[in-house]
């Protein structure tokens, strides 16, 4: 049995069998975090078991392709499917899930901007609850890191939502984005990161832009490997500044043009009306679209009006 080539203990071989890794071909073309969940291990433990059976695989001379995983890397099959199954957490409005794919996407970054009294804050307290809902009920069974920069984060507000959830939700400084990869590599059930705000900390006068661009830039990336890395969800509020342009001043995302590039997804909050929407302005696999929400005494929830307002324009 090639399972039995591998250089591991019997209890992770009879794993790999229960879970239906019956062949050195079958687990390496598997990625780290799947085989991990499947056999109930940790992520470097899969990744070693995987460099075991590509080693293998190679000195038996049983490959007959270059698709072995090196240093981690993941063929265009295992990124579909991971895509496919990816988590996602309810923002707790149907319409808006929708045109999300279902919800916010772990392993991504996602930017949620728009203009004051549009529920950014609302928005991210309602993921750092739902994010806890037990498996049982469709939620992820996961906790929440609060990244509040800009004082809005009202314990108040959370009880009205989530009174049983409160104690799983850590609340730091923007400083702390430097050692959040220490912190969920202690603290594995940390499912989603909210910086609310992402602009407070740059919205003042740089005299040095190229710093301001180089630290924003570094702290984007950052968040991008921990979304990847640890298979969690980011989200980015940020908030709105004008722009000339054509001869007219028009409302646009903070932080430049450049920042724009810094997220996976971005979402455009907006009012039509006395109605809140949300617009999918940038996402690699989610198509354009708007839905309206609501911002309840129980959250955020489906906006249950209509309304044949004029849109305010944003870039």
């Amino acid at each position: 049995m090639e399972i039995g080539m591998l250089p591991i203990s019997a209890s992770k071989r009879g794993k790999l069998l229960a879970a239906g890794y019956t062949t050195l071909q079958a687990i390496s073309r598997t990625s780290t975090i799947h085989l991990a969940r499947d056999i109930e291990v940790s992520e470097n433990e899969a990744l070693e078991i995987l460099k075991f059976a590509t080693k293998t695989r190679a000195l038996d001379g049983s490959s007959g392709s270059n698709t072995n995983i090196i240093d981690g890397g993941q063929t265009a099959w295992d990124m579909l499917n991971e895509e496919r199954f990816s988590s996602l957490i309810t923002t707790s409005c149907a319409d808006l899930d929708n045109i999300l794919g279902g919800g916010i996407s772990c392993k991504e970054v996602t930017e949620i901007g728009g203009v004051p009294g549009m529920g950014k804050t609302q928005i991210g307290i309602q993921l750092a609850v739902n994010v806890q809902i037990p498996l049982d009920y469709g939620g992820l069974g996961g906790k929440a890191i609060y990244i509040d920069t800009e004082g809005s984060f009202m314990i108040e507000r959370v009880l009205q939502i989530a009174e049983a959830c409160i104690e799983d939700i850590y609340t730091e400084q923007i400083a702390l984005v430097n050692y959040l990869d220490k912190f969920v590599t202690e603290h594995k059930d940390v499912k989603i990161i909210i910086i609310d705000s992402v602009t407070f900390h740059f919205r003042q006068d740089f005299e040095d832009m190229a710093l301001r661009t180089r630290l924003l830039g570094e702290m984007s990336l950052k968040l991008m490997k921990l979304a990847r890395n640890f298979s969690l969800a980011v989200v980015m509020l940020n908030q709105v500044t004008i722009k000339h342009m054509e001869g007219s001043f028009q409302l646009t995302l903070a932080l430049g043009d450049s920042w724009s590039h810094s997220c996976t997804n971005r979402i455009i909050l907006y009012w039509n009306g006395d109605e809140r929407h949300a617009y999918i302005d940038k996402s690699p696999s989610l198509k354009s679209a708007s839905a309206p929400y609501s911002v309840t005494s129980r959250g955020i929830r489906n906006c249950n009006t209509t309304s044949s307002s004029k849109r305010i324009k944003m870039m």
